[in-house]
């Protein structure tokens, strides 16, 4: 026997076996994978929750990568968590359907905004 350790994904013959992924049947129900292929979506109206819920996480990169400041961020977020808010009002109450598509309209131009004005993500680095 070698005084060589051996992990636990190492046979005696010195071959590695794979490495074990969990099966989807055993990923979180919450989750699920979206095939995208990398590519950026094109910019989308915001017209559903899940619109909204993907203008956030957009944010979310861009302020991981430093191409939008926090405080842009945090003003985005508050005005996400409004129109979601609003979403479920309208849903008992439709009269509060202008109030939401005023929102909405400021929450998409924040975003036009924000797309023209982040900096391009630095490469290389």
């Amino acid at each position: 026997m070698s005084s060589r350790q051996h992990d636990d994904n190492s046979t005696s013959e010195g071959r590695s076996l794979p490495r074990r992924t969990p099966s989807a049947d055993r990923l979180p129900s919450g989750l699920r994978v979206i095939n995208g292929g990398g590519q950026r979506r094109q910019d989308e109206p915001l017209v559903s929750r899940d619109a909204v819920a993907r203008a956030l996480m957009e944010a979310g990169v861009d302020l991981l990568l430093r191409r939008i400041s926090p405080a842009r961020a945090a003003e985005i977020e508050v005005k996400v968590d409004r129109v979601l808010d609003l979403f479920d009002r309208v849903d008992a109450a439709p009269v509060l359907m202008p109030v939401l598509r005023k929102h909405l309209d400021e929450l998409e131009a924040l975003m036009r905004e924000t797309r023209e004005v982040r900096s391009p993500a630095r490469r290389g680095g």
